[in-house]
């Protein structure tokens, strides 16, 4: 390893460090930072979102799905966009996909790979503490975490298809092109 070489904490580190500054004060709210920074690119409507952003505090979610045992540089762009939204007085809503990390990770054309339930229970973990070091979780709008494994694992078939399963229709999910190439394989 080169001595210019970040360990895996120093790098967490330095992003951490980067995540608690305040939003930059060259911008005159967080839309027009989001916006130059090219993380706001298409909006269905762009005059209602930003009056959302620079009025009153809204809350805001983003998910993490646990397929490993920590979040990837992937996560980066969503985790530092929460911290921005948070540091403008918006309420952060983390959700941490336990139930989704059990159905397992979508394969274009091939069988999912199932994690062990204790697995995926302990990478939940493991992504609450990660996300919880970048988002304050004092003040009025501190991070709030949600597993939807909560409220998801009591749900019986019966319930899930009446309640959740009837906002989905096949000809929809049909023209969604993973699950066209999923049908078309082999494993389909």
């Amino acid at each position: 390893m080169s001595e210019t070489a970040l360990t895996r904490d120093q790098a967490s580190d330095r992003a951490l460090s980067l995540a608690a500054q305040t939003n930059d004060a060259s911008f005159d709210d967080v839309w027009d930072e989001l916006k130059w920074r090219g993380l706001i690119h298409v909006s269905t409507d762009e005059a209602a979102l930003k009056e959302l952003l620079t009025g009153g505090p809204i809350t805001y979610y983003c998910g993490f799905d646990p397929t490993a045992a920590s979040l990837h540089l992937g996560n980066l762009v969503q985790l530092l966009t929460m911290r921005r939204l948070q540091l403008a007085g918006h309420r952060p809503l983390g959700l941490v996909g336990g139930s989704t990390g059990l159905i397992g990770d979508p394969r274009p054309s091939a069988e999912r790979t199932l994690t062990p339930k204790e697995t995926v229970a302990e990478w939940v973990g493991y992504l609450q503490a990660q996300v919880t070091r970048f988002l304050s979780d004092e003040g009025e709008n501190a991070v709030r975490l949600v597993n939807n494994l909560d409220w998801t694992a009591p749900m019986s078939a019966i319930d899930f298809l009446r309640e959740i399963g009837k906002h989905f229709r096949v000809g929809t999910m049909l023209k969604k092109d993973a699950v066209a190439a999923r049908l078309n394989s082999d494993e389909g």
